[in-house]
C-alpha cells in the first residue's frame, strides 16, 4: 500500500488487532456521529412526547427542556447515543435500545452511561470508562465516544 494511503481503521490501529494500547489504556471502541439539528426538530414537532420518551431518558429530557435551544441539545444527545452504539459495535441491534445509552451531565463535561444490554455488552468487552465529546454548530451536532478497557 502506498505510504499515506487510507487504510481500514483496524489495520491502522494495530495491524489487524481491533484493540489499541495507549499509555496503559486499551481503546476498545470508537464511535463518531453527526446529526442534523433540523431533523431532530422535525421529529420533536411531528412525534412530540412519543419520540422524546422512546429515545431519551427522563434525565436527558429534563436537561434539554431547560436549554434555550432544546433541539440542539436533543440532537447532541442523539449523536452521542449513535456514537456510543457504534463504539459498542452494535448499532441499534443486539438488544441495545436508545434509552440504554444515556448522556449525563451534573458538573463538568458530559458523561456516557450504559444501561441494560448496552451495559452488559460494555462489561463483556472489558470496558471500564467512556470518554465523550459533544459539540454543535447552528445546523449540526457531533459526538465522539471512546470506550476504554483495562
Amino acid at each position: 500500500m502506498p505510504q499515506g494511503a487510507c487504510r481500514h481503521s483496524k489495520l491502522a490501529l494495530g495491524s489487524g488487532n481491533p484493540f489499541v494500547v495507549l499509555l496503559g489504556m486499551t481503546i476498545l471502541g470508537l464511535g463518531l456521529d453527526a446529526t442534523e439539528i433540523a431533523r431532530i426538530q422535525q421529529m420533536l414537532d411531528r412525534w412530540g412526547q412519543r419520540f422524546r420518551q422512546r429515545v431519551f431518558t427522563p434525565g436527558e429530557i429534563a436537561y434539554c427542556d431547560r436549554r434555550r435551544a432544546a433541539a440542539s441539545s436533543f440532537a447532541a444527545r442523539f449523536a452521542a447515543k449513535e456514537a456510543g452504539m457504534k463504539a459498542l459495535g452494535t448499532g441499534r441491534a443486539l438488544g441495545v435500545l436508545w434509552r440504554d445509552v444515556e448522556v449525563v451531565r451534573h458538573f463538568g463535561p458530559p458523561q456516557l452511561h450504559f444501561h441494560g444490554d448496552a451495559a452488559r455488552r460494555f462489561a463483556a468487552m472489558g470496558g471500564v470508562q467512556t470518554l465523550l465529546t459533544i459539540t454543535h454548530t447552528r445546523d449540526m451536532a457531533f459526538a465522539q465516544v471512546m470506550l476504554i478497557g483495562k
